[in-house]
């Protein structure tokens, strides 16, 4: 039951997203589309509030009640980060606004971005962390916890490759092509006026 509600909350999160942009840019509808979005964290809720029942009911603990917690702290750490970037290009690409910032390729600029991505992904680990000890608390010595605790190992062992991959960029940044180094340059009304 659990694995098919990740399942379901996953494809709820793109439809809602989909049906949200849709709302703002096709049909112009922007308080509704803000209502469908404000309707993603229910998806969360939901997931959560059925695997705590599950665990309830004399569930055993497994592996579809870690991935359950992995995916909750995904979604509340990057969530708003997917949103803001898809909408950005929804406005482009329906709405007639100026192309999306693209994140930076190059330098310390990219190891800082990069960095931001690694506090949200402990973030995330964070959210993950506490509801497995949660959850481990909830089922007590009555149930077996191994695979709560190894699911708490995968979140800290995720944000520990993914911080030695964003410290890679802090240690060997990657240098601009030649040509990239300078960005061409907008010339004014009284440069163009004085040539």
């Amino acid at each position: 039951m659990i694995v098919a509600l990740i399942i379901a909350c996953e494809v709820g999160f793109w439809v809602l997203l989909a049906l949200g942009l849709a709302a703002r840019y096709l049909l112009k509808w922007r308080r509704t589309s803000v209502v469908l979005l404000l309707c993603e964290p229910v998806l969360e809720l939901v997931l959560f509030i059925a695997t705590a029942i599950d665990l309830k009911n004399g569930a055993e603990p497994g592996w579809e009640h870690g991935v359950a917690a992995l995916y909750i702290g995904y979604t509340v750490a990057f969530g708003h980060y997917t949103i803001r970037w898809l909408d950005g290009h929804a406005a482009h690409r329906l709405g007639g606004a100026p192309p999306p910032r693209k994140p930076p390729r190059y330098g310390r600029a990219r190891a800082r971005h990069e960095a931001r991505l690694w506090l949200r992904a402990v973030y995330g680990a964070a959210v993950a962390l506490g509801l497995l000890q949660l959850a481990v608390w909830y089922v007590g010595d009555s149930g077996d916890i191994s695979s709560l605790r190894a699911f708490q190992w995968v979140a800290i062992r995720t944000v520990g490759i993914y911080g030695l991959i964003a410290l890679g960029y802090w240690i060997w940044p990657k240098k601009a092509p030649a040509d990239a180094e300078d960005p061409p340059r907008l010339t004014t009304d009284k440069e163009r006026a004085r040539s």
